[in-house]
Order: structure tokens, then C-alpha cells, then sequence
């Protein structure tokens, strides 16, 4: 038995070899982690779209450790392979990507950048991407799934004001779940889902949205491990309806969330409070997220879930693997990109979003 085993593995490990040798290429693609929903569904449309390409492509999870990132990503360089792939841990970490560019760089490899924004500031990003020929960020203009959130929400609102407003005193009270202190894309649809809700409330002529609890300032609640999680939505939630519900006449009446992660947490939460259940005549809290994950997609038909923004795995994915097949390649790195994504100065590949209500 151990023998049939040991010639198994040689075999794989024999098969594993002659693939990549046929191989038009190979990437290394370091991922921040494995265990964030959306960036499972970009994994998997990366993975691919790189086949499409016939780049032989090895995934490594970081675990969210940084440093995991750095010695992994050194390790690759060492054993070989064309092309770095990176899903920054730290998002924002300006100087970690510049040590990540200066490795690379080095090697004489393309290092293209994907999802997680490595500075705040995007004059500061430029500045690194312009400053290496062999590099790319694929991303998104970050603040455009706040803004498009924040319309969906008050557009339902205006349109179903006193369905939502369960104690009938004409303000609506929410819950807003931010997914990271620090990521420039949860500071964004914290800040425009609401502002932008707003102004649609005060245009026909109702007031803000108010935030559930006074004493928090912030007008928030963060996933403290930084990981956008729906354990983290549905402890946060699950503490809240103890307090505020319909027996106490000051129920929370929306639920906005950074990622359909923190929506599915929050989902379940309600249902335990016999809400959202997708039965009939059960009452559903509104509650919208971000990336249009199939099991979001699900709950929106199920009408347990009322919006969410496409944030499009498969346009990323295509996108990533393109501009490395390119660079590995030595041709124009943003040759063959689809039509729909913009290109901001020569260094930014942006994705567009798009509204998700399943109609």
C-alpha cells in the first residue's frame, strides 16, 4: 500500500511538472487570505482565466499575515516563476508595497496588484506604479459602491418610507457595519452609503437616516479582526435586538453592510428574531451590501435580502490575468482588456460596479 502511494505522488508530482513545462508562463499569486467570500469568487475566476492563458499558476493563502506575504512571495522568486500576483494583506501599507515593487523589481519580474489598495491616497499609488514599468493595480474606483449603495438604499426608501418605519415615529434607524478601520474601499461605502442616502431622503422632503445607538459617535460598528465577517455582523446584530426591537418600540428598521459577508450575518441574525425569514408573511428589515456574491444573489430572490453592488469577480479575474499574460509576454501590458474597464494613467485598471436588486 505505502509503495502504491509513494508511485501515486511521484506520478502527480511528474504530471504537476509537465504541466507547468507546457506552460506559456507561471504566476505566483499571493492572496491576503482564502477565507473572504467575494475574493474566493475572484480566486476561482482567476484561476481560470490564467488557464485561458495558458499561465501555470500557483495560489498561496497569506492567512491576513503580512509578513506570511512577504516570505512567501520571496520564496516564489527563488524557486521561480514569471510573474508575482498580489492581493496585499495590509491594505494601504504604501511602504510594504514598495518593499514587495523593490523585490521584484529586482528580479526583473511583473508584480501586478489586485483588489486591496496599497495607499490611501492615489497620487501616492501612481506614484509607485509609474515609478516601475512592469506593474499594474487592477482595482476599483473605490468610492462608487458607497455612492451606488447609498442610492439603491434611498431610493427603496423613499419608495417603501412607511412599510420600513416600524414604529411610525418618521425617522429611519439603522445599523451600519463597516468591514476594515482601515481599507480605503470600507471607509468609502461607510462614508457615501449613508451620505448618499440621505440626500435622496432630504430631496423628498424625510428626514436622515438616524444611527440606532447616540452614544456611538462613530456611527459605525467594525469587524474588529478586520475581516469583513458574517460572524462578526451576526454577534454585533444578535446583541442589538436584545435592545432594540418591537417590544421596545425602537426596532432598527435598515441594515447597510460594507460586504454581502457582513449582510449574511446580519440576515441571520434577524431570522433568529423571526425576521427575514423568507417565510410568508414574515416582516424583512432592509439590508444591503456589497459584491453580489452568489449566496447574496440567492437571498435577494428569496426576498430575505434587498440589494446589493455587483462588484464583477469575473471582470477582475480576466482583467489580472491579462495584463500578466502581457507583461510576461513583453507586449502593451493593457492590450485585450475588455471594453467597459477604465485605465487611469497608465497604472490603475478600474472595474466598473453595477446595482444588484435581482430584477
Amino acid at each position: 500500500m505505502k509503495k502504491f502511494i509513494s508511485i501515486l505522488l511521484a506520478l502527480m508530482l511528474v504530471l504537476s511538472l509537465s504541466s507547468a513545462a507546457f506552460a506559456d508562463g507561471s504566476a505566483f499569486v499571493s492572496w491576503y487570505t482564502f477565507g473572504d467570500v467575494y475574493l474566493t469568487s475572484v480566486r476561482n475566476a482567476l484561476d481560470d482565466a490564467f488557464k485561458a492563458e495558458g499561465i501555470a499558476v500557483t495560489d498561496k493563502d497569506s492567512n491576513g499575515v503580512q509578513q506570511t506575504q512577504i516570505d512567501d512571495i520571496n520564496t516564489a522568486l527563488v524557486t521561480g516563476t514569471d510573474a508575482l500576483v498580489i492581493n496585499l494583506v495590509d491594505s494601504g501599507a504604501i511602504g510594504t508595497a514598495q518593499n514587495l515593487m523593490d523585490v521584484a523589481r529586482a528580479q526583473d519580474k511583473p508584480a501586478v496588484f489586485f483588489n486591496r489598495a496599497v495607499s490611501t491616497d492615489n497620487d501616492e499609488a501612481a506614484e509607485l506604479f509609474l515609478g516601475y514599468e512592469k506593474t499594474a493595480f487592477v482595482g476599483t474606483n473605490f468610492e462608487d459602491a458607497g455612492k451606488l449603495e447609498g442610492k439603491m438604499i434611498g431610493e427603496y426608501l423613499v419608495e417603501n418610507y412607511d412599510k420600513v418605519d416600524l414604529n411610525g415615529d418618521g425617522v429611519i434607524s439603522y445599523v451600519m457595519f463597516k468591514g476594515d478601520e482601515a481599507n480605503q474601499e470600507a471607509i468609502a461605502r461607510t462614508k457615501y452609503a449613508q451620505e448618499v442616502a440621505d440626500e435622496l431622503l432630504e430631496a423628498a422632503g424625510k428626514p436622515a437616516l438616524k444611527f440606532y445607538d447616540d452614544a456611538n459617535t462613530n456611527k459605525y460598528l467594525v469587524d474588529l479582526n478586520g475581516t469583513w465577517s458574517n460572524v462578526a455582523s451576526f454577534e454585533y446584530l444578535q446583541t442589538i435586538l436584545a435592545q432594540y426591537n418591537e417590544a421596545n418600540n425602537n426596532m432598527v428598521e435598515l441594515i447597510i453592510c460594507n460586504n454581502d459577508d457582513m449582510a449574511i450575518g446580519a440576515i441571520n441574525a434577524l431570522a433568529q428574531a423571526g425576521y427575514n425569514t423568507g417565510d410568508e408573511g414574515a416582516k424583512v428589515i432592509p439590508v444591503f451590501g456589497v459584491d453580489a456574491v452568489d449566496a447574496a444573489k440567492e437571498l435577494i430572490k428569496e426576498g430575505r435580502m434587498t440589494g446589493t453592488v455587483l462588484q464583477d469577480a469575473v471582470g477582475m479575474a480576466k482583467a489580472t490575468a491579462t495584463i500578466t499574460n502581457n507583461l510576461i509576454k513583453g507586449v502593451d501590458k493593457f492590450e485585450g482588456l475588455a471594453e467597459n474597464v477604465v485605465i487611469v494613467d497608465d497604472w490603475f485598471v478600474q472595474i466598473p460596479y453595477a446595482p444588484y436588486t435581482g430584477e
